[in-house]
């Protein structure tokens, strides 16, 4: 090591006698020059202590390396999960995957967008807010970048993977009817069309099976469901409001929320003797097996959505697809029993 800085590539390829054409082919994809090329370019990198810019390497390829993702709000352990297996498949296939959150709003949702879009991805995998995204923002980004749309079902992007609703919904309150009272439906005002869809199919499933639908509507915005869960909660069991002992949620985080109210008014909530209320939820929360009790809940296939997510978007990417069919991949829910139904 020289101790000298090297201010760019131009200086190092003076100082290591290497041509600048091949350091940059090096730079891209070292596999692709001459083994004692390779050799040479490495000791010289060791000799001088050069590191290249690797982002502005990135920025004058054809195509970058660059992933984007987006999601409403990261803190939510359900997004950072599906993040978590979506960047390690971008970073396994040579892609560097950046990552951005809306947290719950729209004009950060915008600016996320743009900061990406400035970028120069390859392509991006995003989770729109939904309702309160600037559709003709994120309709102009999935236009200009190659997108696939995951979880949220806005009509952007080149394809959409998420899981199929219908079927989960289904699936546990089948469930809930075989094994006591029917459920009543604990949802919050909608953050994303999945929320309707997961009311709608609560309603379905119930008229199919013989039984009157009973949707209650928790008071509250933004994205701090357990709060909103144990607010609702607590309101409806101080004053009966309650029209079943069975209380199936929109999902798990509602649904810790409205455990923690039933311990703060004394309830027990399980199946069995001693029991007052049943709760169950949606989605398979990465902490839904530590409540206590455990919560009984419809696991999404995070594996297969990250999964299917990131191949399609690498189909798109490797063919320069302009596929105009949009398809859809939805994967069904497993249903998982613990101890809170």
């Amino acid at each position: 090591m020289t101790g000298r800085r090297i201010k760019n590539m131009d200086e190092f390829a003076k100082l290591s006698d290497i041509s600048r054409p091949t350091l940059s082919k090096y730079f891209n994809d070292a596999e692709s020059v001459r083994k004692s090329s390779r050799v040479k370019i490495e000791a010289a990198l060791e000799k001088f202590d050069y590191r290249p810019n690797m982002f502005a390497i990135n920025q004058n390829r054809k195509l970058t390396k660059t992933i984007g993702i987006v999601v409403p709000y990261l803190a939510d352990p359900f997004f950072s999960e599906i993040v978590r297996r979506i960047e390690r498949r971008c970073i396994d296939a040579g892609f560097w995957p950046v990552v951005f959150s809306a947290h719950g709003q729209k004009g950060l949702e915008s600016n996320a967008l743009a900061i990406l879009q400035s970028l120069r991805p390859a392509g991006a995998l995003i989770a729109p807010l939904g309702r309160h995204s600037d559709f003709e923002v994120v309709q102009q980004f999935t236009k200009e970048v190659p997108t696939v749309v995951f979880d949220s079902n806005v009509d952007v992007g080149r394809a959409f993977v998420g899981s199929n609703n219908s079927q989960s919904i289904g699936l546990i309150v089948d469930y809930l009817c075989r094994t006591g009272e029917p459920p009543c439906f604990l949802e919050m005002p909608p953050v994303n069309p999945n929320a309707n869809k997961r009311r709608d199919a609560y309603v379905q499933a119930m008229e199919r099976l013989g039984h009157d639908p009973q949707v209650l509507r928790a008071d509250g915005t933004g994205w701090e469901f357990e709060r909103i869960g144990l607010e609702a909660g607590m309101r409806l069991i101080t004053t009966r409001s309650l029209p079943s002992e069975t209380i199936l949620c929109s999902n798990d985080r509602l649904a810790i929320g409205l455990l923690a109210a039933a311990y703060q008014k004394g309830l027990r909530v399980g199946h069995g003797p001693g029991c007052a209320l049943r709760v169950a939820g949606h989605d398979d929360h990465p902490w839904s097996q530590f409540t206590c009790p455990p919560l009984t809940t419809v696991a999404q296939d995070f594996n297969a959505i990250a999964e299917k997510s990131v191949e399609t978007l690498f189909e798109i990417i490797k063919n320069n697809s302009t596929i105009t069919d949009r398809p859809e991949f939805v994967f069904d829910g497993r249903l998982v029993l613990r101890a809170s139904a």
